[in-house]
């Protein structure tokens, strides 16, 4: 699909707003990852989550966006910039750990080390079961994508997510519980609640990318069964 200047112009705009909303959910999700709460959904069942879990389920609704609407090419793209915006946050977070506080600091050197100890940490495990379920996750919605003829977009975005994750939350959790920043008598139950809430979300974010992609797709005049932006 050729687009005029003013649609490319458009479709670079909307990529990169798309790219920083990835990118901010993902390292935030790392910062904040040491809060953790409790979510009863309609008195049915009670989660027992981390706070970084409430901002990481939506880097995978918009690669599945970007792959339906710019391509598997566009979306590893994003997923390595990620990768870089992780690391390159974990450096600052090292040199101000490093950084003596003063005496009027609101935040002591013990206060902001308990904070952010164990960023290192989570990082590298968030990183490694990232890489893994991001990848699987793009790799996985296309192969839905030829398998239904481009068709059932709620399938592949469902199917991709729901594999993706399962792997996501078990490597992160193994390797935390491994460090020790969280007991191993959790770990069943962490992995249960994270996947259970990821497949949760994955099922009510459906309309949001049918939503996304229907307006992308009639905005940039996508025409026919698997069409994809070409720039």
């Amino acid at each position: 699909m050729q687009l005029t200047a003013k649609q490319r112009e458009q479709a670079e705009v909307l990529y990169l707003i798309l790219g920083g909303m990835f990118i901010t959910s993902l390292v935030t999700s790392n910062l904040i990852f040491q809060k953790f709460f409790t979510w009863t959904p309609f008195g049915l069942y009670t989660f027992e989550l981390s706070v970084g879990i409430i901002a990481y389920p939506v880097t995978f609704l918009i690669t599945d966006v970007i792959s339906e609407v710019y391509g598997r090419k566009r979306a590893n793209r994003v997923v390595l910039a990620g990768v870089f915006a992780s690391m390159f946050s974990l450096g600052i977070i090292v040199v101000s750990a490093k950084a003596p506080a003063t005496d009027w600091s609101p935040l002591s050197n013990a206060e902001f080390s308990k904070t952010f100890g164990f960023t290192f940490i989570a990082v590298g495990a968030s990183m490694a079961a990232y890489l893994l379920a991001q990848l699987l996750d793009v790799q996985l919605f296309h192969f839905w994508k030829r398998l239904t003829n481009g068709r059932h977009l709620w399938l592949r975005n469902n199917m991709s997510t729901f594999g993706s994750q399962l792997v996501d939350t078990l490597v992160v959790v193994s390797l935390l519980c491994s460090f020790g920043v969280i007991p191993w008598a959790l770990m069943p139950g962490l992995v249960l609640n994270g996947f259970l809430f990821k497949v949760l979300f994955a099922m009510f974010d459906t309309p949001v990318a049918y939503l996304l992609v229907y307006g992308l797709r009639r905005h940039f005049g996508l025409k026919g069964v698997g069409v994809e932006l070409e720039f």
